[in-house]
């Protein structure tokens, strides 16, 4: 079997984004005026690519990062595994590191080891971890899909990445994300390596 190509996609950018906001997944944004043009964008680079399947998450932010090439009627699943880690209470407040001592806490714990840990209300990174494997193993099975597009959100495409490539979620802060960027993987039907790590040409190309 030949090696399928996974491209791992974060959303575009959002109003929230753009305040400091975070959204997790009770907060169902849409992408803003610059989120829509980074879809364009991405698009105009990988317009051409045969996708086999598209996944998102069930947030529309996702499917609006790809709505382009769902226009072109490729397959399309939408899975609630993919969406955002909940930050429970303090979703749709705005948080830093700086400013907020139990962000800082939580986020050092994962450092540390301790991915059990949750913001009030929350997801830990291992919660967000049990409910992607059924994804993973179904993504895994479906060797009929050669090329694939997966968009999601950053804490859970760390946590993903984390998954994918056999690193403790510990390491997630070191895949760094932004919006509209890509993360191309290769799969071999065993092990999964990253080809394209943060990736943002296709935003800098056309402008």
């Amino acid at each position: 079997m030949r090696p399928r190509t996974i491209f791992l996609l974060r959303h575009g950018q959002t109003d929230f984004n753009v305040r400091g906001i975070v959204q997790g997944s009770g907060v169902d944004s849409s992408l803003n005026e610059t989120g829509r043009r980074q879809a364009a964008q991405f698009f105009a680079a990988y317009g051409h690519v045969p996708f086999d399947k598209v996944y998102t998450s069930t947030l529309r932010r996702t499917q609006e990062s790809v709505q382009q090439f769902l226009d072109l009627g490729l397959p399309h699943e939408a899975h609630a595994g993919l969406n955002e880690i909940s930050w429970g209470v303090r979703e749709g407040t705005r948080i830093t590191v700086e400013e907020d001592a139990e962000y800082q806490d939580v986020l050092a714990g994962w450092a540390a080891g301790r991915t059990d840990v949750r913001l009030s209300g929350g997801e830990s990174p291992d919660e967000v971890a049990a409910r992607q494997r059924p994804f993973i193993e179904l993504l895994k099975a479906r060797n009929d899909e050669q090329t694939v597009l997966i968009c999601m959100h950053g804490r859970a495409m760390r946590v993903m990445l984390c998954q994918l490539l056999n690193y403790p979620l510990r390491c997630m802060e070191g895949f760094e994300h932004s919006n509209l960027c890509l993360y191309k993987l290769e799969f071999t039907g065993t092990v999964f390596t990253v080809k394209n790590f943060l990736d943002v040409v296709h935003l800098q190309a056309i402008g």
